[in-house]
C-alpha cells in the first residue's frame, strides 16, 4: 500500500547531546579524505553542462534519488539550472514514465558522492543560489549521529553551499539538529512544520499520505518562484 510509512522511532528525544562538540571539531579540523575519481569526473561533467547552458543561477538538489525533485525544481525555476546529485546509478537511470509531459532542458543529473561534491563546490567557490537537502536518511539511532549530515565531517562544506538552503524531513529532531548546526556556522535559520502545495519527492508524498508531520529548516531568503 502507498500510505503505509511508519513514523520514525528513536530513543533520542531531543537534539543530540554531542552535536555541538561534533560540529566544533569538524569546523576546527579540515576534512582530508581524498575526493574519489568518479565523483570528480561526474562533478566536472555537471559543471561543464551548467556552463554550456549559459551559467544560469545554479540550484543543487542534494540526494535527488530518482530525480523527481530535480525535474520539479527545473520546472519551477526555468531561468535557473539544476544539478541533481545522487550516488545510486539505479535510481538515476530508472525509467521516468511517472513524469508527465516533456522534461525541462535546464537540468543535469550527476552520479556522485555528495561528500565529494559539497567539498568540490566549496573548493571551487561555485556560486549556488539555492540548495536543497530533501528527506535525507535520518539515521535515528543515538549512536548514528556521525552518519547524519549535521554530524558528518562534510557539514561545514554543506553549510557553505547556497545563498538559500533548505532541508526537509519527517523527523523533527533531524531538522532541529540541522538548524542548530547551521546556527553554529553563523547562518540564520528558521524551523517550521508545513505542507507543500506540490510534493517534491516520492518520500514526501508517501510521508504526507501516511499522516506524518513534515518539517523543514530554511536558511536565507527564498527567490521568487520562476524568477
Amino acid at each position: 500500500m502507498f500510505a503505509n510509512s511508519r513514523t520514525i522511532s528513536s530513543a533520542q528525544t531531543d537534539i543530540h547531546e554531542h552535536l555541538a562538540a561534533r560540529v566544533r571539531r569538524h569546523l576546527d579540523e579540515p576534512f582530508r579524505k581524498p575526493v574519489g575519481a568518479p565523483s570528480q569526473q561526474a562533478f566536472d561533467a555537471a559543471i561543464d553542462a551548467w556552463q554550456r547552458a549559459g551559467g544560469k543561477p545554479l540550484i543543487i538538489d542534494a540526494g535527488c534519488g530518482i530525480g523527481e525533485s530535480t525535474l520539479r525544481l527545473a520546472t519551477a525555476y526555468p531561468d535557473h539550472y539544476v544539478i541533481g546529485v545522487d550516488q545510486s546509478e539505479k535510481r538515476l537511470t530508472a525509467g521516468k514514465d511517472w513524469w508527465e509531459g516533456e522534461m525541462p532542458a535546464n537540468f543535469h543529473w550527476a552520479r556522485a558522492d555528495l561528500v565529494d561534491v559539497w567539498r568540490l563546490l566549496q573548493q571551487g567557490s561555485v556560486p549556488v543560489v539555492r540548495h536543497y537537502v530533501l528527506y535525507p536518511n535520518p539515521w535515528p539511532k543515538i549512536g548514528h549521529l556521525g552518519r547524519r549530515w549535521q554530524g558528518h565531517a562534510v557539514f561545514p562544506a554543506l553549510a557553505a553551499c547556497g545563498d538559500y538552503l533548505e532541508c526537509r524531513s519527517n523527523w523533527k529532531i533531524y531538522i532541529d539538529e540541522f538548524a542548530a548546526a547551521l546556527s553554529m556556522v553563523g547562518r540564520d535559520v528558521r524551523v517550521e512544520q508545513w505542507q507543500p502545495e506540490t510534493f517534491m519527492t516520492p518520500f514526501e508524498r508517501k510521508y504526507s499520505a501516511s499522516g506524518h508531520a513534515l518539517w523543514r529548516c530554511v536558511s536565507g531568503s527564498p527567490l521568487p518562484q520562476g524568477g
